[in-house]
């Protein structure tokens, strides 16, 4: 089956090339916001949201160093009675941003994975809205912004303060491809995060 060798060959191409720099940026900033006791947000849509979670609860879980504090963490898309009333009442471009408004601030960091990235249309109707918006947000509060993204990085890429980029652009491959890689980074950030934390307690 020539899918599932293209698939397999392009993530060997694609891991290899992932900039450990990139990602080492990231871990930075999120040691940042544990250093100064804010919070770490994450958000996504559709199987990117499943990756938003699993990097919440790994970051909470994963760098816990005993005798150090604890990192906070929330990811945006896990509670669905206000994801399905913000985007009832206000629409889905809203559905971050609402639910950020308290959390934002000078020491909080937003991370948003995305195979897409988001539409760098302006409308409510564009894909993925919610995430250059609650991006936009996030830095007129002064918080630091990650995007973890694919193909060309999209509105979330524009503006992150680190942005990690899975460059695939043919179907069907690069939508699974990008996602699964995704799920690597995000470990490789919540590794990378540890080891500051680590480092720092010494």
């Amino acid at each position: 089956m020539n899918s599932v060798k293209n698939l397999l060959v392009d993530a060997i191409e694609h891991t290899t090339a992932l900039d450990s720099g990139d990602i080492e940026s990231a871990a930075r900033l999120i040691f940042r916001t544990w250093q100064q006791g804010g919070t770490v947000i994450s958000c996504g849509n559709g199987g990117s949201a499943s990756t938003a979670s699993h990097f919440a609860a790994d970051l909470a879980k994963l760098t816990i160093v005993p005798g150090c504090p604890r990192l906070r963490t929330l990811c945006l898309n896990d509670n669905a009675s206000a994801f399905s009333a913000w985007t009832n009442d206000e629409g889905f471009d809203t559905v971050y941003t609402e639910q950020a408004e308290p959390w934002l601030d000078d020491k909080a960091t937003l991370i948003s994975f995305s195979v897409h990235g988001g539409s760098r249309a302006t409308d409510a109707s564009a894909v993925s809205s919610n995430l250059g918006k609650v991006a936009e947000l996030a830095k007129s509060r002064g918080s630091s912004v990650i995007a973890v993204t694919g193909f060309d990085g999209g509105a979330a890429g524009d503006v992150a303060d680190a942005h990690i980029n899975v460059p695939h652009f043919t179907e069907p491959v690069a939508t699974p491809l990008i996602e699964s890689l995704h799920v690597l980074i995000h470990h490789a950030l919540c590794v990378g995060v540890r080891q500051l934390i680590q480092e720092d307690a010494k």
